[in-house]
């Protein structure tokens, strides 16, 4: 299985813009800058798009965990908040936070602190952020 999305860029670093579409239409041409990205212009930028993912990955992963375990959540809700920050090799994603607030009637803490252990090393999104990244780079003139 595959999915895809798509970027367009026209102009500099700074002064450029952007749009980001995605194959199942969710994203059509959703506009990102410099400015959203680093400053607080409307449009959304990569990091928001990783924690997204992020978040629905693991809250996802979690639920399975949950079943495997005899547990059924009335609800989870999670947020991945990205934290990127300006090192000495440039601007780094330095790490990753999932705050988590399931609502699992009569669970054992234990159970679900074991879940939830599960399903961060399970979750594909959490495996990608560690993945080799391999790449066709094409020059059009």
């Amino acid at each position: 299985m595959q999915r895809n999305a798509s970027a367009h860029w026209s102009g500099g670093l700074k002064d450029g813009k952007g749009t980001l579409s995605s194959a199942s239409g969710v994203l059509k041409n959703t506009p990102y800058s410099f400015s959203s990205r680093f400053e607080t212009q409307p449009g959304t930028n990569p990091e928001e798009l990783i924690a997204a993912a992020h978040a629905g990955c693991f809250t996802m992963a979690l639920s399975g965990q949950l079943g495997a375990a005899g547990m059924t959540a009335q609800s989870i809700d999670t947020t991945a908040t990205v934290t990127i920050e300006k090192t000495d090799a440039g601007f780094t994603v330095t790490a990753v936070h999932l705050e988590v607030l399931a609502n699992i009637p009569g669970a054992e803490q234990a159970k679900f602190d074991e879940a939830a252990k599960n399903a961060k090393e399970g979750c594909p999104i959490s495996r990608l952020l560690k993945a080799n990244i391999s790449m066709d780079a094409k020059l059009q003139n």
